[in-house]
This record gives structure tokens, C-alpha cells and sequence, in this order.
């Protein structure tokens, strides 16, 4: 990336055309794979999965999709480490899942 002056003296990034480009043309893997009906999941449907159980736990990333605030009488409860475990795929569903392999410093 390189920054010029356009005719208005104004900076611009621009890209500097050094060689080949590679371009992959995956029409065709998509056309042989299963899709998702939606890749991430309905609120409502977590939620049902949720009811009756006595325990849950999920991950609480700083910036993460769905983020749930925690009753502040609840904030100071010690939190336990869990280990991390392969989830099974179908077919190809790499865009919403994520491989993690176990953690091995708990």
C-alpha cells in the first residue's frame, strides 16, 4: 500500500500493481457442498436448548455476538476453567464452526 497526492492534494492509499494476481474460481466447490440453513443460531432456539438444565456455561469472548450482561450480585463468583473439546462436522460447515483443540494448560 502507498500514499499519493490526488489533484486535490489530498492523500490517497493505493496499491501498487507489482505482478500476478491470484484469482480461485469456487463455484464449483460450492455447488457440492451443504449449506447451512442460517450459520449462526436463533436466539429462541438457545434458549430452549437452555431451559430445564440445572448448569450452563458458555463463552463470554470481550466483543463477542451474542453477549449477555451478568447480574452484578453474580460478577464476583469465582468462574471454572473448562476444557475445550473437537466439535463434528457435516459435509463442509467450515464458515460457522470452530475447530479448537483441547486446551492443555488447565
Amino acid at each position: 500500500m502507498t500514499i499519493i497526492k490526488n489533484d486535490e492534494n489530498k492523500l490517497v492509499p493505493t496499491r501498487l500493481v507489482t505482478g500476478w494476481r491470484v484469482c480461485i474460481d469456487y463455484r464449483k466447490l460450492n455447488e457440492a457442498t451443504r449449506k447451512d440453513h442460517f450459520p449462526l443460531p436463533f436466539m429462541d432456539q438457545m434458549l430452549e436448548r437452555l431451559a430445564g438444565n440445572e448448569y450452563y456455561c458458555f463463552l463470554d469472548g470481550f466483543s463477542g455476538y451474542f453477549q449477555i450482561p451478568i447480574d452484578p450480585k453474580d460478577q464476583k463468583k469465582p468462574r471454572l476453567p473448562v476444557l475445550m473439546e473437537l466439535l463434528p462436522t457435516n459435509a463442509c460447515r467450515l464458515a460457522s464452526t470452530m475447530h479448537l483443540e483441547p486446551s492443555r494448560d488447565v
